[in-house]
């Protein structure tokens, strides 16, 4: 096993970019990795450094990529029977993005991963992330404990739409992710918080 101290020494030998050393202190935090298993995510990653604006996926792709965000925002969402337009994720920095779905079963997209601010973000795709569990078993649990942060965080947003006023899910936001408010449009806000941007302005005040 590996230290983090260590970790860095290890990461400095290879050339890595610091990018590499915030997801591996992520993944640390939920258990100790072996070098062999940083070796494989060094090899098998790579940056990608993304405009404002640039769509990582599109209804009707599949879903081949897992990202990681360095810095930067993203958004997922899709456009519901009236053509309005539903955001069901904001990601920032140190979180890992996916459309769930897709990734997993193979089956077309449907739902947008939009880039809101300039970001970059480490790539990792599905073919080798797989290999990666096959061989190293032990990364099976940091992946494990990574869906269920995940799917935890999707569970209290739907809780939050159903159960709350939209003034309840407006405090709720600010409480929990109130810095979101001076990167991410209002209209993007508004959405994820199951209202309209009229709705949002007026508990605002």
């Amino acid at each position: 096993m590996i230290s983090f101290t260590l970790l860095l020494t290890k990461i400095k030998k290879d050339m890595a970019d610091d990018i590499h050393s915030s997801i591996f202190k992520k993944l640390l935090a939920i258990q100790s990795i072996n070098d062999d298993v940083i070796s494989d995510i060094l090899s098998k990653s790579k940056t990608l450094n993304v405009c404002k604006k640039t769509y990582l996926l599109l209804p009707g792709d599949i879903s081949k990529h897992a990202y990681f965000i360095k810095s930067g925002a993203l958004r997922s969402f899709y456009i519901d029977s009236d053509g309005n337009e539903k955001v069901s994720w904001i990601l920032i920095e140190n979180d890992i993005v996916v459309s769930v779905n897709s990734f997993f079963t193979g089956n077309p997209s449907v739902e947008y991963l939009e880039a809101v601010e300039d970001c970059e973000l480490l790539q990792l795709s599905k073919s080798h992330l797989e290999e990666i569990y096959t061989k190293h078993p032990q990364f099976n649990y940091i992946g494990r404990k990574l869906i269920e942060t995940y799917y935890v965080r999707s569970e209290e947003q739907a809780i939050s739409l159903r159960t709350l006023s939209a003034k309840e899910r407006y405090e709720h936001f600010l409480s929990h992710e109130g810095y979101l408010l001076n990167r991410i449009p209002l209209g993007y806000i508004a959405s994820y918080l199951g209202m309209s941007q009229e709705t949002l302005s007026r508990v605002r005040k």
